[in-house]
Formats: C-alpha cells, structure tokens, sequence
C-alpha cells in the first residue's frame, strides 16, 4: 500500500485492518504517532516511516518479525529507537537517519541480518560494541554525528565494503578495526584526526580514502604506502 505525501496526520484506522499487506509506504505525512496496532501487519516485509514528525516509534513494532527488506525510519525526531527494534534479526536494511538519535540500541549486534545501516547526521557519539557482531553488514554510514570514538569491535565486521565517518569529531581509529578485510571506501573528512594508524596501509581491498579537511599531511607513510599500491587518497 503506498500512502506516500497524503498530507494524512495520522494513519487511517482501516490501514491496520490490512492485515495481508507486504509494503506499506506512509513517508511524509506529518504523522506524529502511530497506533499499537501496526503489530497486527505481521506479514510486511517493507515499511516506509520516512519524512515524518514521529517522536517515538512503538515497542510493538519489533513484533514484525516478518520485516526482512527495508525499514524506513530517516527524517522524523527520534531520540531513541525502541529496544524491540532488535528483535527484527532478519531484517537487512535500516535507516534510522535524520534523527536527533544519542545512541543505538546496546544489543544492536544482535540484527545480524543487517547489510546496510544508515544512521547519518544524528547526535550519536559513540557507537554500542555489539555493532561488531552485525557479521553481515556491508554498509555502514554514520555521517554528520558527534562521535569522538568508535569501538575496536567493528573490526570483526569482515563483509564492510563501505564506511562513512565524515563529519564526526574523531581524532583517531582504534587498533581493533585493523581487521577489515573488504574495505573498500573508509570516508574519513571533516575530523580532527592528529595522526593515521599504520594499519591502514596494510587493509587489503581499500581503494578510497578520503582525508580532507583532516589537517592529515601527504607526507605521511600511511598515506604515501597507500598512494603508491593505487589506493586514491584525498587530501
């Protein structure tokens, strides 16, 4: 069902009468809420919260074990995420971005069946050490947050091709992560890094690095290994 820019306000009570529905699309309608009864669409596979005013997303919603594709919650006003949420362990993609989230679930690892996590210009300053357990994860993108570190655990993440990190307030990676064997994209600009760790030259399959706005020198020997095997690096 596509009820995409409606101009609804709030959801349609017989919408949750639908209880055969697969793709429910209800982005940009002003919603503030949502009903308890979202629980009964127990066969959706996709659902779109996107471009909403939601301040709060309901417990009941992790019991949609049938959601496997996609689950748009991008540009509302999110604090938090509801602890259920991770109860969607086959779920594969996730955005939660756009929200004035201040952290993600603890047990977040346990999604397992996450490939792609968006959680872009938020307030997140740290991210939960279980994200190294998402051993399927392709994609991670955390733009645009406050994050001032990250924990060593995402080294475990052994499908990553593509990490976003621009715009945080990092000033170095941890040792941990040297164990991303298909890195592919590490974007790194618009942090205070002080130094890059010599780990990084060793990462197998990085073919983007992008450092700008770092303060991060090309003289460095990280980055002049990397130069000279064919990784591009952006100064």
């Amino acid at each position: 069902m596509n009820l995409w820019n409606r101009g609804l306000g709030t959801v349609p009570e017989e919408v949750w009468d639908r209880t055969g529905l697969r793709v429910l699309i209800l982005a940009g309608n002003g919603l503030t809420g949502l009903s308890p009864r979202i629980a009964g669409l127990r066969r959706l596979h996709t659902l779109d919260l996107g471009h909403n005013a939601l301040t709060a997303v309901p417990e009941e919603i992790g019991g949609l074990t049938g959601l496997t594709r996609f689950l748009y919650l991008h540009d509302n006003r999110l604090t938090a995420l509801p602890r259920s949420l991770t109860r969607l362990t086959a779920l594969r993609y996730l955005n939660a971005g756009e929200n004035p989230l201040t952290a993600l679930p603890p047990d977040l690892g346990v999604m397992t069946g996450l490939v792609e996590l968006r959680a872009q210009h938020g307030a997140l300053t740290t991210l939960p050490e279980s994200a190294g357990e998402l051993r399927n994860l392709r994609e991670l993108w955390l733009r645009g947050n406050r994050i001032t570190e990250l924990p060593g655990t995402l080294g475990a993440l052994a499908e990553l091709r593509e990490l976003d990190l621009r715009g945080n307030r990092l000033t170095g990676l941890p040792d941990g992560m040297a164990g991303l064997p298909l890195l592919r994209r590490l974007d790194l600009r618009a942090n205070p890094l002080r130094r890059l760790p010599d780990w990084l030259a060793g990462l197998p399959s990085l073919e983007k690095l992008d450092l700008r706005w770092t303060g991060v020198g090309e003289d460095g020997p990280v980055v002049r290994e990397l130069a000279r095997r064919g990784c591009a690096v952006l100064l």
